[in-house]
């Protein structure tokens, strides 16, 4: 009788380190990306390259996303009808030139929408924080 072949032995993925400030910040800054394209493709419209920096510029640098962000954020967009592109000829090259549909804008309108609600809750989360800091220090 043949045996079977054994079977690799999966190696335990590490969890992540909850209390590193890099985690948070990739998270959020993953999340940020693709609404913070909408942002500025709301304004008008652009290609790839100057998305880029129109997001780093908007956040101030607090988002930078790269090429491999960003084109994967339009390839989806685009497929959902979020946005639509055109090639064009920009300073000598061919680029696509994504626009924001009426279905983008609206979807950019629910993010702000939710984005201003979690930004309440993160606020309300400070006060909670700060309001057990002080009464930690403070003597009966």
């Amino acid at each position: 009788m043949i045996k079977p072949a054994a079977r690799p032995r999966s190696v335990p993925k590490q969890a992540p380190d909850f209390t590193s400030r890099a985690y948070w910040n990739g998270t959020i800054k993953m999340s940020l990306s693709k609404f913070f394209i909408l942002c500025v493709l709301h304004k008008r419209p652009m290609h790839g390259y100057d998305v880029a920096r129109a997001v780093e510029q908007t956040t101030n640098g607090c988002c930078s996303p790269t090429e491999g962000t960003i084109y994967p954020v339009l390839r989806e967009f685009e497929e959902g009808g979020y946005v639509t592109s055109e090639a064009e000829v920009v300073s000598g090259r061919e680029r696509k030139v994504y626009t924001l549909t009426d279905k983008g804008r609206d979807a950019f309108k629910v993010a702000v929408d939710s984005w201003m609600e979690i930004t309440q809750c993160l606020v309300d989360s400070g006060r909670v924080v700060d309001e057990a800091a002080s009464s930690r220090t403070c003597c009966p």
